[in-house]
């Protein structure tokens, strides 16, 4: 379950081009079946300015608390709110409706710079 048309990281976010030159951003298959049952998720508001690499939130499942990654340098321009009341919508449909942020992009070549889908399937296999 690794969709072809995502980007990834090594900490195991997805980047989607969104509307607008932002990107959406996500938790991959992988990292919410490591993780078991999302119980609750942590997210910057918009307007939040974010730095590639660095945390922008966490996520809470009944194993553990693991943070949120930005995935690229920029300005949060949405976040999920129907994960304030539903966050185990990350379990069921984490490249979908279980999206976590919306990033508009300060640099849009960075995106080019994240993993493949193979470079991320190697990660993941090894």
């Amino acid at each position: 379950m690794i969709p072809e048309d995502l980007r990834y990281t090594a900490e195991h976010e997805w980047v989607a081009a969104a509307d607008g030159g932002a990107v959406r951003v996500g938790i991959t298959h992988f990292a919410q079946d490591a993780l078991g049952d999302i119980v609750y998720v942590q997210l910057p508001e918009a307007g939040a300015v974010v730095a590639a690499g660095e945390p922008l939130g966490e996520i809470e499942s009944t194993k553990s608390v693991s943070e949120l990654y930005a995935p690229v340098a920029g300005t949060v321009s949405a976040r999920n709110e129907v994960l304030a009341d539903t966050p185990e919508v990350i379990n069921t449909d984490p490249y979908g409706s279980g999206w976590l942020v919306e990033i508009a992009v300060a640099d849009p070549a960075a995106v080019d710079g994240l993993l493949t889908a193979d470079a991320y399937r190697e990660l993941t296999e090894s």
